[in-house]
Order: structure tokens, then C-alpha cells, then sequence
């Protein structure tokens, strides 16, 4: 650590800029199978729904399917 020139007023902001904690926190406990099964479900289930939208909104955005000149049922007045 890099020393200070000019004096600390208090000797406990000095002190915590040299002070190393020698205490790791505890592991992590390990996931159960359930655990890792319901993470592995949610994530398909999510990505699942991404790509189910994807097929369902790619053909309503096709241009060439909406033309001028097929207007559709609500516009011939029915």
C-alpha cells in the first residue's frame, strides 16, 4: 500500500487501509438434482417461449403477404 504524506486525524481510517481479513466465507452448499432439474425446466421452458413467438410472429410481419391490393374481409364490408 501506498503511504500518505499527510498525518490521519484518526488512527482507525489509517488502520483500515492496511487491514487484511483473513476470514472466507463459507462455501456454497451444493444444488440438489431437483434443483438443477427445476433450473434446466425453467430454462426451456423460457427459451421455448422465445421461439414460439418467433414462429408465430415472423409470418404476421411478412410483407409480401400483405399486399394493397388483397384488402382483407373487414374492408369489402361484410
Amino acid at each position: 500500500m501506498v503511504r500518505r504524506g499527510e498525518p490521519v486525524p484518526y488512527t482507525f481510517v489509517a488502520e483500515a487501509e492496511r487491514f487484511r481479513s483473513d476470514v472466507t466465507p463459507p462455501p456454497r452448499p451444493r444444488r440438489s438434482p431437483r434443483q438443477i432439474a427445476g433450473g434446466v425446466l425453467l430454462a426451456l421452458t423460457v427459451i421455448s417461449g422465445l421461439v414460439g413467438s418467433l414462429l408465430l410472429g415472423v409470418p404476421a410481419l411478412d410483407a409480401e403477404r400483405h399486399r394493397d391490393g388483397d384488402p382483407p374481409a373487414a374492408r369489402n364490408g361484410r
